[in-house]
């Protein structure tokens, strides 16, 4: 293993999630009129509405499956599922919400850069998230297609192993069990990684609003109601 195998997989991680969670801290208790998508749909609502839900449905469903897919140790999902059967469910799940979130985001994209009233509306971060977004979405794509030639489910072991190091502390691990992979699922870990960089600076913030306000609006506080 060598050093700037370390650096990527082993340390970078830490750097990432340390900024993800500083830089939204910082953004929500200083600068909470920010905190927003910055939606544009009044400005045109054409395809809007299908574009948006393609795109949501599809990357809501991969952003969990990639959380069970990692982090769910052998141990517990060989009661319910072996590990080639477990890599197929995966190829065939991930590729076909993949494929939605692609379509949606296409539209997206389309819409952001060639609507003159849209663009005109947006950032250039704004533009520069879709697009990272977007060649994340096809990294995740191809790498399904580099999944049928390992059918057996060691690399997706080796991608568990590696998350399963670093949320336990341990990056030396980490960084060997990612070693010998293809390069195209290094990528995909490292511009993952650089969205949690960029994830506070951008209008992706909004993602905690969509799984935090349900939570916060349960532990509220009762209303206090006084009779004149």
């Amino acid at each position: 293993m060598n050093t700037t195998n370390f650096l990527l997989f082993g340390a970078y991680p830490y750097i990432a999630i340390a900024v993800l969670i500083v830089g939204s801290w910082a953004r929500y208790d200083n600068a909470q009129y920010t905190w927003k998508a910055g939606s544009t749909q009044m400005l045109n609502d054409k395809g809007m509405r299908i574009a948006s839900n393609l795109f949501h449905v599809g990357v809501i469903f991969i952003i969990f499956g990639h959380f069970i897919g990692l982090l769910l140790p052998e141990a517990i999902y060989h009661y319910v599922i072996s590990t080639p059967n477990k890599q197929l469910l995966a190829m065939v799940s991930g590729g076909f919400f993949g494929t939605l979130a692609f379509f949606g985001l296409t539209m997206l994209i389309k819409r952001r850069f060639t609507d003159d009233r849209v663009k005109a509306n947006g950032s250039r971060a704004d533009q520069m998230v879709l697009l990272m977004l977007y060649a994340q979405l096809i990294l995740g794509l191809i790498s399904i297609v580099i999944s049928a030639d390992h059918m057996d489910g060691s690399v997706m072991v080796l991608l568990a192993t590696w998350a399963q190091s670093i949320v336990t502390f341990q990056p030396t691990a980490a960084a060997e069990a990612i070693a010998s992979v293809h390069i195209i699922y290094k990528l995909h870990i490292i511009l993952g990684m650089t969205l949690f960089v960029v994830f506070p600076f951008t209008r992706l913030v909004h993602i905690v609003s969509g799984f935090a306000a349900p939570v916060k609006y349960l532990l509220r506080s009762y209303q206090i109601v006084r009779s004149k």
